[in-house]
C-alpha cells in the first residue's frame, strides 16, 4: 500500500499548546498509512534543553528548517509610521501592513515551500497554526496536485480576503471546537470545507499524586494554590486574574494562599509589577517555563485560565483529568469545555469583579470544588479521549487525497 506523503506545516515562534496537541498526533498516528515530514521555522526549545528537532526525531520524524530573512530596517520603519498614521482606518492599515509581510515574509517562504512539496513529492500540505498565519502554505501549494489541510487551533481572525483564499486552495479546515467550526462558516468559509476534530488528552496516562507533588514543591497542605499555566503574552490575561486576586487579598487579609503562574514570555515583567501593585508579590509565585504542566496542575486548588480568545484549551482537560476545579473565561473553546456551575466555573472576559467572586467561592466551598471536579473528570474521560482526535485527523487527511484524486 503506497503511503500518503504529508509534509507538516508549523510557522510557529513558540512551544505551546498546539504544539504539544501536534506532537500527541504525531506519537500515534498510523505510520502503515502516512509518511509524514516536518517544516519549521523556529526550532524552538521547551525545558531541560529539548527542542522541537530532538522530540521530532526520536519519534523518527524528519524535520526541515526554512531560514528566516530579516525585514530590513525600513520596513519596520514603514510599519511603524503605518500603524500610527493611519490609526482611523483599521482595514487599510492592515493592507499596507499585509503588503509588507508579503514582501519579506510570505513570498520568499512560500517559494521555498512550494520548492519541499516538488521535491518531495507530497500528497497533502497540513498546515498546524490558522489561515492568516498560514498564508505562504496556501500559496506554496498552487499549481500543484496537493491536497492543503488547515488545523486551525485558535479561534481565527478572518477577513474577505482570507476566506477566499481558504475557500479557493484548501480542501478541508480542521477546527479543534465546534466554536471555532462556528467562526470560520460565519467568517464566510464553505461549511462543507469544516470539520470538527476537538482536542483531546491520553485519559489513560497515570496521573500524580497530589500530595507528594504539593510536598516536592514546597506548599502546605493547608494553602489554597490558585494557579495558571500558558505561555506570558497578552491574549492570556494574566494581568485580570492578579487583579482579581488583589481584590481577594483586601477582602480576605488572612486567608492563607498561593499563586503560582507557570510559563514565560514577555508580559513577565508587566506582571512582576501589576503583583506589586496589588500588594500580593509575596503570595504570586513566577516558576517560568515548565515540562511538568500535569504535575503543576495536580498541586493546584483551583486553575484559572483568563484568556481573550482560545480553540480547545488541552490544559483545561488535563485540569479537569486531575481533579483540580477551572474557573475559565466565557470565550470560544473554553465555554464549550465548562459548563457553568456543573464543570467549573465560568466569567465574562475582563470581568474582574466576576473573577474574584468565583475564586472566592471555590476557596470557600470545598464541596462545590468536588462536585465540579468529579463531572468535570467524567466529561473528559467520556467526550476527549486521545484516540478520537487521532482518528477524526487520520479520516480527514485520507479524505481529501482521495477527492484529489477523482477531481
Amino acid at each position: 500500500m503506497n503511503k500518503q506523503k504529508i509534509l507538516l506545516l508549523d510557522n510557529g515562534k513558540e512551544w505551546g499548546g498546539g504544539t504539544n496537541s501536534m506532537l500527541e498526533l504525531l506519537k500515534r498516528i498510523d505510520r502503515q498509512k502516512f509518511d509524514i515530514t516536518c517544516c519549521f521555522y523556529h526550532n524552538y526549545t521547551r525545558g531541560n534543553g529539548e527542542t522541537i528537532e530532538s522530540i521530532l526525531n526520536s519519534l523518527d520524524i524528519q524535520v526541515f528548517f526554512i531560514p528566516q530573512i530579516k525585514q530590513p530596517r525600513w520596513a519596520k520603519i514603514v510599519k511603524e509610521a503605518t500603524r500610527t498614521l493611519l490609526f482611523f482606518n483599521r482595514k487599510l492599515r492592515k493592507r499596507l501592513i499585509d503588503l509588507i509581510d508579503e514582501r519579506w515574509r510570505i513570498a520568499p517562504n512560500a517559494l521555498k515551500i512550494n520548492s519541499l512539496l516538488q521535491l518531495g513529492n507530497y500528497d497533502t500540505l497540513y498546515m498546524n497554526n490558522q489561515p492568516s498565519t498560514n498564508v505562504e502554505g496556501y500559496i506554496a501549494a498552487r499549481g500543484l496536485d496537493v491536497a492543503v489541510v488547515q488545523h486551525c487551533r485558535i479561534d481565527p481572525l478572518m477577513d474577505a480576503r482570507l476566506v477566499k483564499i481558504v475557500n479557493h486552495d484548501c480542501q478541508a479546515v480542521i477546527a479543534v471546537s465546534h466554536g471555532v467550526n462556528k467562526t470560520l462558516c460565519n467568517s464566510g468559509v464553505l461549511a462543507e470545507r469544516c470539520f470538527t476534530v476537538s482536542n483531546a488528552i491520553d485519559i489513560h496516562q497515570p496521573l500524580p499524586d497530589r500530595l507528594e507533588v504539593r510536598q516536592r514543591f514546597k506548599l502546605s497542605p493547608d494553602t489554597f494554590v490558585f494557579g495558571s499555566i500558558g505561555s506570558l503574552i497578552l491574549r492570556k490575561s494574566n494581568h485580570h486574574i492578579l487583579q482579581a486576586l488583589g481584590r481577594f487579598k483586601r477582602a480576605n487579609p488572612d486567608a492563607d494562599w498561593k499563586m503560582v503562574i507557570v510559563g514565560a514570555g514577555p508580559e513577565l515583567q508587566p506582571l512582576l509589577q501589576l503583583a506589586t501593585a496589588e500588594n500580593i508579590q509575596n503570595q504570586v509565585i513566577f516558576t517560568g517555563f515548565q515540562n511538568n504542566a500535569l504535575e503543576y496542575l495536580t498541586a493546584f486548588d483551583t486553575f484559572i485560565l483568563a484568556s481573550r480568545s482560545e480553540g480547545l484549551p488541552r490544559v483545561v482537560l488535563e485540569a479537569m483529568l486531575v481533579n483540580t476545579a477551572v474557573v475559565g473565561s466565557r470565550v470560544v473553546g473554553t465555554a464549550e469545555l465548562i459548563s457553568h456551575d456543573e464543570t467549573g466555573l465560568l466569567f465574562d472576559y475582563g470581568n474582574v469583579v466576576q473573577l474574584t467572586q468565583h475564586l472566592t467561592a471555590l476557596w470557600q466551598d470545598n464541596e462545590l470544588r468536588q462536585r465540579l471536579v468529579v463531572a468535570a473528570a467524567k466529561r473528559v474521560r467520556e467526550q476527549y479521549a486521545i484516540e478520537s482526535y487521532v482518528n477524526g485527523v487520520e479520516n480527514i487527511l485520507q479524505s481529501v487525497v482521495r477527492e484529489k484524486q477523482h477531481a
